[in-house]
């Protein structure tokens, strides 16, 4: 086992939760671990349909970093096999999980995947708050047993990096995609009031 191996494993035992933590901690964590995610749809639907103009090309934007970066991800694992924490078993498992590669986090990549996104489209305030979700999203995953935290820093290194390449192509598809989206958009909910239509 190599030094880095050693620290991770070290540092998800000391996040890891223990039997007799309080109740409201593993309840906040489970929230944070299986929950959270339903915010991003909503963050996204909500810059579509009230964001104008602008909060469609930041949707856009958003979804098509964080479908790079869940591809990227995905080719991680199939490249790298890393067993979770309760497969070698080291540790304690709080809920359930499918015996399955961990490297990356796929909950962590999409939270940091669109809080990237959000801050590079000058989305300050979302962005920042997605970031701290992510953070939660990615401690609550290692403290309930699921992940170890290298999990979470590849999650937030695949992340950065599907930004980094999604934003350059961004400036030759914005305008036929953007254009795209809001007529399709215009015609399935064209039963709404005008504000929340293309």
């Amino acid at each position: 086992m190599n030094l880095l191996e050693t620290l991770n494993r070290a540092w998800f035992l000391s996040l890891n939760a223990q039997p007799g933590a309080p109740g409201w901690l593993m309840t906040f964590a489970t929230v944070c671990a299986q929950y959270l995610l339903y915010v991003i749809p909503v963050i996204l639907l909500a810059y579509w349909f009230l964001g104008g103009k602008a909060g469609h090309r930041t949707a856009l934007f958003t979804l098509s970093t964080v479908l790079a970066a869940l591809g990227l991800g995905f080719i991680c694992s199939v490249l790298y096999f890393h067993p979770r924490p309760f497969m070698i078993p080291l540790g304690h498992s709080w809920i359930f999980h499918a015996p399955e590669t961990s490297f990356p986090s796929d909950h962590a990549t999409l939270f940091f995947s669109t809080a990237f996104s959000l801050l590079v489209s000058r989305a300050f305030i979302t962005g920042t708050l997605v970031l701290v979700l992510s953070l939660l999203v990615a401690w609550s995953r290692v403290f309930l047993g699921v992940h170890f935290p290298l999990d979470m820093a590849g999650a937030a290194t695949v992340a950065a990096l599907a930004c980094v390449l999604v934003k350059p192509a961004w400036f030759w598809w914005s305008d036929a995609l953007t254009a795209l989206c809001e007529a399709v958009s215009g015609r399935l909910f064209s039963w709404l009031p005008a504000r929340f239509t293309p």
